[in-house]
C-alpha cells in the first residue's frame, strides 16, 4: 500500500514529512484552500528525493496554469479534483500520472467513472463534500465493493489514528494508497510529523503482513 501525505505548504515542514518517505506528496495549488502553496519557492520542493511523487492538486483549472506550475514546481504527478473531463485529464497523460478524484457518498454512481477508464493512471475516492477539497469526513468504505473497474485507487477522506487500522480490512484488489491529511495537522498546511510517523508505521507494518502471506 502507498502512502500519499497531501496539503503542505510550509518548507521546514515539506523537508521534515519529506524524510519519512511517502510515495507521494501533494500540494494544493487552489486559492480557496487553506493549504493553497500562494507564492511557495520552487526551492521548498527541489530538495524532495526523486523517489517521491511530488503531486500538484488543482480543482477546474485551466491547463495553461497546470503545465505552467507544472514546469515551476517539477511536478510528475497532477490530481484533478474537480469537474474535469475524461478529454482533460487524457491530455496530460503522458507528461505526467494522473490522479482523478470523486466524492464519494452512498448514492454515487460508479459507473459515471468508465468514461475514465485509459484517460487517468488513478482514481481517487474522497468523502463527497458541497465544496471542492477534503472535508476531514469518513464515507461508507463498504461502498468500494461496487467498483469494479482495474483502474487502480487512492483511498481518502478523514483517515485518521483513530481508523486507519481499519483500513487493513479493504481487501478491494485495486486499493492502492492511502491519502492522508487534515487528520494529520497542528493546522492547515501543518503536518504533525509524530503522528504521520504512527500512521506509517501501521500502513508498512500492513503492507509487509500482506506480502508475507502473498
Amino acid at each position: 500500500m502507498r502512502i500519499k501525505v497531501c496539503g503542505l505548504k510550509q518548507p521546514e515542514n515539506i523537508k521534515a514529512v519529506a524524510a519519512l518517505k511517502p510515495d507521494y506528496m501533494g500540494f494544493i495549488c487552489y486559492g480557496p484552500s487553506p493549504r493553497f502553496i500562494s507564492a511557495l519557492s520552487a526551492d521548498a520542493l527541489a530538495t524532495i528525493p526523486a523517489s517521491i511523487h511530488k503531486t500538484g492538486v488543482f480543482v477546474n483549472e485551466t491547463a495553461e496554469t497546470i503545465n505552467a506550475l507544472i514546469e515551476r514546481y517539477g511536478f510528475d504527478t497532477i490530481q484533478l479534483h474537480g469537474d474535469e473531463s475524461p478529454e482533460f485529464a487524457d491530455a496530460f497523460k503522458g507528461r505526467v500520472t494522473v490522479i482523478k478524484a470523486f466524492g464519494i457518498d452512498n448514492d454515487f454512481d460508479f459507473s459515471k467513472l468508465i468514461a475514465y477508464v485509459n484517460k487517468v493512471d488513478y482514481l481517487m475516492f474522497d468523502t463527497k463534500t458541497t465544496i471542492y477539497g477534503g472535508s476531514g469526513k469518513v464515507f461508507n468504505w463498504d461502498i468500494l465493493n461496487k467498483y469494479t473497474l482495474d483502474t487502480p485507487f487512492f483511498l481518502s477522506g478523514g483517515i485518521s489514528l483513530d481508523n486507519i487500522e481499519e483500513v487493513k480490512n479493504i481487501t478491494h484488489p485495486q486499493f492502492y494508497a492511502v491519502d492522508l491529511n487534515s487528520r494529520f495537522e497542528d493546522e492547515p498546511g501543518l503536518k504533525n510529523i509524530q503522528k504521520l510517523e504512527k500512521a506509517f508505521d501501521i500502513i508498512k507494518k500492513h503492507t509487509i503482513t500482506d506480502e508475507i502471506r502473498s
